[in-house]
């Protein structure tokens, strides 16, 4: 069938006809929803404000960059956290999915029971561990003057102990990235194993040269979440420490975001600080998809 004849045609625009719902979509609750806050970051506007929004330019990015030290020191926190979180997730994700893989009675029910975690809201969970790191009051210190701790940590009222107290809080609901780690497992073709097995391999060396090889895509996915996830965490930390925990330790920065957005009312001046943020996610996975053929390998299809 010639590229140019009738009936391909009529298949073209029926297929642009079918598309346009999701053009129109596009167009207005994406690219006009962008354009229109990159015009607001550079203004005035605040929360409630009879006079309207002028606009500043620069302003506000460079009052950013030049005057404003909890802008950094949020990034710092964001940036901590990410760089803490994102390996000991992933790596204690791999280990718990190592051990689902494992075919043993009821290991149906215990996937089911890690998993319930992951499901809950995050929020609930949250305000589940603020009472359990009670200094006072919470269990996780109870258990610790049991086994002879006699001045057990005062968690989230302690800003050398309330990032690790979030850290531990994370751990909790690490099953669903074991859940995923699963999948890929339960993916890795058996006579892999079976030929390195006849080769004489051992479990050590088929991990290193079967599972991570064959599991590398689905690391990287839940590498790239990560990192997202760990620059837009905010349910959490605003639960634990909503005016950012002792000494601002828990300052994320969207709990940052949202004291200037919604607290303070500078809604021009948190857009800006949105954009930011959004160019910086952009830059962490563009780097990530670029050293991705270097780390990932795709098994060549049959």
């Amino acid at each position: 069938m010639s590229k140019h004849s009738p009936l391909s045609a009529r298949e073209e625009k029926a297929a642009y006809l079918f598309l346009t719902p999701w053009f129109i979509g596009l167009i207005f609750f994406l690219a006009v929803p962008l354009v229109w806050s990159l015009y607001i970051s550079m203004t005035d506007k605040r929360l409630i404000s009879a006079g309207g929004e002028h606009f500043i330019g620069l302003q506000n990015y460079m009052y950013m960059f030049t005057q404003d030290g909890y802008f950094y020191h949020s990034l710092y926190v964001t940036l901590k956290w990410l760089v803490l979180t994102t390996p000991l997730y992933l790596l204690a994700g791999l280990f718990i999915s190592l051990l689902l893989n494992q075919k043993l009675p009821g290991i149906h029910l215990f996937r089911t029971i890690l998993y319930i975690p992951a499901v809950l809201s995050g929020v609930a969970v949250a305000v589940l561990w603020l009472q359990l790191f009670n200094p006072e009051l919470g269990a996780i210190n109870y258990l610790l003057y049991r086994i002879g701790i006699d001045n057990p940590p005062y968690w989230l009222q302690d800003p050398r102990w309330a990032m690790p107290a979030v850290i531990i809080m994370g751990l909790w609901g690490v099953g669903g990235t074991a859940i995923i780690y699963l999948a890929g497992l339960q993916n890795i073709p058996p006579h892999l194993y079976e030929a390195a097995s006849i080769d004489g391999a051992g479990s050590i060396a088929k991990f290193f040269y079967i599972t991570l090889p064959m599991l590398s895509p689905t690391i990287f996915f839940l590498l790239v979440n990560a990192i997202i996830d760990s620059l837009l965490i905010f349910g959490p930390v605003f639960v634990l420490g909503g005016d950012g925990g002792p000494e601002d330790s828990l300052l994320f920065y969207m709990l940052y975001l949202y004291r200037r957005a919604f607290i303070q009312g500078l809604m021009g001046y948190a857009t800006a600080l949105a954009w930011v943020l959004t160019i910086l996610g952009v830059i962490l996975v563009f780097l990530m998809f670029r050293f991705e053929r270097r780390f990932v390998f795709y098994e060549a299809a049959e």
